[in-house]
């Protein structure tokens, strides 16, 4: 509060989280996130998950893309225990896609790389009956980003998703 010399009071308004607001529009959802690959990692994903679609006002398909987010990250804290993942969240053509880069290099071995490739794929099932319920679709390759790595991908259609938590 300050007070003028002809004695006047101004107050420094306070700003309150609006509540009233349209959302942003869906096709301005496109947020990525670096964050350690460890299990604090996780919990800040899936946070920011629901935070980015509740703010984009797709409330009704957060409880299966936050699952999605929560697997991906956890195969990564398996296959790169330290270090850092990189997590891309997009809206486009009425789904949202959640790509994942993690530092754990493709081996050059074909058999190595194939068993690697298998252990993946299994730590992923239920990732698999996730984004399968919802009608999208998933992957592991390389990243094709300087530095190699490993890319997964999930691709999660929102009336898929709005089935997955019963709205739809």
């Amino acid at each position: 509060m300050t007070v003028s010399a002809a004695g006047a009071v101004f107050t420094c308004p306070v700003f309150a989280e609006k509540v009233d607001f349209a959302p942003p529009s869906l096709g301005a959802l496109s947020y990525s996130l670096t964050l350690p690959a460890e299990p604090v990692g996780s919990r800040i994903a899936r946070v920011a998950t629901r935070a980015v679609l509740q703010g984009h006002g797709l409330e009704d398909m957060a409880d299966a893309v936050v699952q999605v987010v929560g697997e991906l990250i956890a195969c990564v804290c398996r296959f790169t225990p330290r270090g850092e993942v990189y997590v891309s969240l997009r809206y486009r053509e009425g789904a949202l896609r959640v790509v994942l880069y993690d530092g754990h290099r493709r081996h050059e071995h074909p058999r190595l790389g194939e068993a690697c490739d298998a252990r993946r794929r299994a730590a992923l099932r239920v990732l698999g009956c996730v984004v399968r319920e919802c009608g999208g679709e998933w992957g592991v390759g390389e990243a094709r980003e300087p530095g190699g790595g490993t890319r997964m991908w999930a691709v999660v259609p929102w009336r898929g998703a709005r089935g997955y938590v019963g709205v739809g």
